[in-house]
């Protein structure tokens, strides 16, 4: 590992240098710092699509992956294949250890409606971790502007991921500091395909049972988890405090 990759001095000065970079600039770097070690993860929101269209367009050939909890939407799935199509790429697929009906043989139906945070964890959040074990580098399409939890994000933020395996892990923000308007202007412009179900009222995409349409005038991750005092998953919580 070069000192670059990981040292917090250079990471907090990349951090506040990108505040003022174009969205090619900051990929570029990743891309000539971290090449194939740095990789997309992507829940197919409009933000996670312009990084993804911006490094293709550009020839950086970051891998792409994303969670398949077993419990999204159609209209997400059938995005990813012509996502796929369009790009050239394999989106991989990330699967939880147990399929819906092992967890629910386990711990009751829905689980989602009793303990999300269980369910999140067991669908989403391990998988992750797991992935993340074989990255230096995770692209999100994370912005400031989707939730008051969000406000603080840095576009470079770096996390001892493994304490007893002294690993590290960046994540890159590259879309903190765009607004919504900017993001949909932009799809517009590149011809992007979006989920359908946007037009339909649902504003953050996330598993079926936990995501409902909302009115323009909430914000935009008030349709998750109705009746829950959760506003994340846990994939953006887990890592805890960064360095």
């Amino acid at each position: 590992m070069s000192l670059e990759k990981f040292n917090p001095d250079v990471i907090h000065r990349k951090a506040e240098e990108f505040e003022e970079r174009s969205l090619d600039e900051i990929l570029g770097w990743a891309w000539e710092t971290y090449g194939t070690r740095a990789a997309i993860g992507t829940s197919f929101q409009g933000a996670g699509l312009v990084v993804i269209d911006t490094a293709i367009r550009l020839g950086f050939k970051f891998p792409v992956f994303t969670i398949d909890t077993g419990l999204l939407f159609a209209e997400t799935l059938e995005l990813k294949r012509q996502l796929e199509g369009k790009f050239g790429i394999e989106i991989e697929s990330l699967h939880p250890q147990q399929s819906v009906d092992e967890q629910a043989a386990e711990h009751g139906d829905a689980l989602w409606a009793r303990h999300p945070d269980l369910c999140c964890t067991m669908r989403k959040v391990i998988p992750l971790q797991n992935k993340l074990k074989s990255l230096d580098v995770w692209i999100t399409g994370l912005r400031r502007q989707q939730s008051d939890d969000r406000q603080k994000t840095q576009i470079a933020e770096l996390y001892k991921f493994d304490v007893l395996r002294d690993q590290y892990i960046l994540k890159l923000n590259p879309m903190a500091n765009w607004s919504r308007d900017q993001v949909q202007a932009r799809l517009k412009e590149r011809g992007i395909p979006v989920n359908p179900l946007q037009s339909r009222g649902y504003r953050s995409i996330g598993c079926l049972p936990c995501t409902r349409p909302v009115g323009e005038s909430d914000g935009e991750r008030a349709g998750r988890w109705t009746g829950f005092d959760k506003a994340e998953c846990g994939i953006h919580t887990f890592l805890g405090d960064n360095i």
